[in-house]
């Protein structure tokens, strides 16, 4: 049966996230890990699921934005099911506003998808009278302002609509009131902070009003959460005859690299200042991280609180530190993009199909080498050549084309200095502490590699292609 360019286009959506727990996404993953510098879900799992399965683990996991770590983190998941644990995973974007996150904000969003799980499995939790008065003060802390707007949603309650100050305590009252006559015990945890952070995370004076409260009472909060939901429902787990609890906060890495209101960039205040508190949740926990970390000069005091070095994604390397082909690198990249076209076949079968899709193998392998091995960035070059050309066999004139065009976009971001940066990359293979280096890297200017023996860097291959490279 002839390929059909349609479906083609959307089994190289760069926007989806494959679940190798989903049949049809297990057919389309390809395994980088050879080319990668070593097992690094095994790691981490190893270090859950061997080393340490009793007490709670805290690891990092970063790499660059779109190099494939949320689809390895779902492999993660699914390798710590098969091991007995219940995991709980989650993107913190969907709860959090990304560009003002504080550690409240974090252990809230983790205590409210705990408890949504938790009411899945039908586990019994006692309630928890702490958090809940954690709750009740926040509600009324954020009432006056949520007034202000005419309508108000909070645990318990539903929505209330134009009350008084007192009318609206009387409120919430009741409905905490509600939630202890129909003893649901933690089931009120989930929509109750649900309810409030939705409020707060569209608000910057509703988040500034939460922070005010939640600030003072983190070490409070920290211990509320483990004592009466995190404790209970690892007791809980084991009468299920599971291993344990993890949480997988995913898409931190997202956070974004600004000033907080006293000059200490965000990503810095979280993870180096208020690591200890991110580290204290009693159960297991992996956080994605923030690449720009690991240039940071409190890359030592990261470690130090966390105990354990970060675990980095690198690219998947398309050539080595001294230029020449990585032919491993080169040979699954192929490969993922004709799992795609051709997820039943062996690897034998779709070599020989690729005529079907492109006009040449090289023209394959220039989309290969162009992408620099990073996975969403070579599915968005092949989606927006798919647009453009609609029918096969794709061919590199057009691909030239689509290179060319986001060569142009991404250069019109760049200043003098960068590109002297860039050029000292490009020579020495290296990238320093430097503010000016962190944002190449944030900005996807520049890829790190890493093999068995050596990291190294090298300017995005897009970039390569601008005459203001040379």
């Amino acid at each position: 049966m002839a390929l059909d360019i349609r479906k083609f286009f959307q089994a190289t959506n760069p926007s989806k996230t494959l679940t190798v727990e989903d049949e049809q996404d297990r057919l389309y993953y390809i395994d980088f890990s050879s080319v990668r510098g070593g097992q690094i879900i095994e790691e981490i799992r190893d270090n859950i699921a061997f080393f340490s399965p009793e007490e709670p683990t805290c690891q990092l996991f970063t790499g660059h934005i779109g190099c494939g770590k949320s689809t390895e983190l779902h492999r993660l998941e699914a390798e710590l099911k098969q091991n007995g644990f219940h995991v709980v995973y989650f993107e913190s974007s969907e709860d959090l506003e990304m560009g003002d996150v504080d550690v409240g904000d974090i252990l809230l969003a983790i205590a409210r998808r705990v408890s949504e799980s938790l009411e899945g499995l039908q586990v019994p939790i006692e309630e928890p009278k702490g958090l809940k008065s954690l709750l009740q003060g926040a509600a009324k802390l954020l009432q006056t302002e949520i007034e202000l707007s005419g309508e108000a949603s909070l645990p318990g309650v539903g929505t209330v609509t134009g009350s008084t100050s007192g009318e609206f305590s009387a409120e919430v009252e009741v409905g905490f009131a509600r939630v202890n006559a129909s003893n649901e015990g933690v089931s009120f945890v989930a929509p109750g902070i649900g309810k409030i952070t939705a409020k707060a995370k569209n608000s910057p004076e509703l988040r500034s009003k939460l922070r005010e409260y939640l600030g003072p009472r983190t070490a409070s909060l920290l211990d509320t959460i483990n004592q009466e939901l995190l404790e209970p429902a690892k007791t809980q787990l084991k009468e299920l005859d599971k291993a344990g609890l993890v949480v997988i906060v995913d898409n931190l890495d997202r956070v974004e690299n600004r000033p907080t209101t006293w000059g200490r960039p965000q990503h810095e205040y979280l993870f180096v200042d208020r690591g200890e508190q991110l580290n204290q949740l009693n159960c297991h926990v992996i956080y994605t991280m923030p690449l720009a970390l690991m240039f940071s000069n409190d890359l030592n005091r990261l470690t130090s609180r966390f105990a354990t070095e970060p675990h980095v994604l690198p690219m998947v390397p398309v050539r080595f530190s001294d230029g020449s082909e990585c032919s491993e690198g080169m040979a699954l990249l192929r490969q993922m993009i004709l799992a795609r076209a051709f997820p039943t076949e062996s690897r034998e079968e779709r070599l020989e199909r690729i005529p079907e899709i492109f006009d040449t193998p090289a023209t394959l392998d220039r989309l290969c080498q162009v992408s620099g091995g990073h996975v969403r960035g070579l599915l968005r070059i092949l989606n927006d050549w798919i647009k453009k050309q609609r029918q096969f066999p794709l061919t590199q004139d057009i691909l030239e084309s689509v290179i060319k065009k986001q060569c142009d976009r991404m250069s019109r971001a760049i200043d003098d200095n960068e590109w002297e940066l860039l050029r000292q990359v490009r020579e020495k293979k290296r990238v320093s502490g430097d503010a000016n280096y962190d944002v190449l890297v944030r900005s996807m200017f520049v890829y790190e590699y890493r093999d068995e023996e050596e990291s190294w860097f090298e300017v995005n291959p897009l970039l390569a292609e601008s005459k203001y490279l040379a």
